[in-house]
């Protein structure tokens, strides 16, 4: 597959998209940084986020001295089925997000 811009050969590569499992298949120029992606690919990873069955906005509230935490939405307790005891992971990818993950 050539670029439309500059006729170099696009080189292909698979796109990581945060919330989805799929990965998008792109189609990069390394010359003039043109990118397309294929729709079949796009198609999925597209279905797979709209199907993200709730997303909430939450406050974080203080707890006591200089612990900070949250409550969680009885959409997200009865969504995850949490009970109380029950033991969470929790990882930081990045400066932007908090990933929970629920113990087996």
């Amino acid at each position: 597959m050539k670029c439309p811009k500059c006729s170099t050969e696009l080189d292909k590569v698979e796109v990581k998209v945060f919330g989805a499992r799929n990965k998008a298949v792109s189609h990069q120029c390394p010359k003039c940084h043109y990118f397309e992606f294929e729709q079949d690919s796009s198609k999925k990873v597209l279905e797979e986020l709209r199907d993200t069955p709730l997303k909430i906005r939450q406050k974080i509230v203080k707890l006591s001295q200089d612990r900070l935490g949250m409550y969680f939405n009885s959409h997200v307790v009865r969504s995850l089925n949490i009970r109380k005891g029950r033991e969470i992971f929790v990882s930081v990818p990045d400066k932007k997000h908090i990933v929970l993950e629920l113990a087996e």
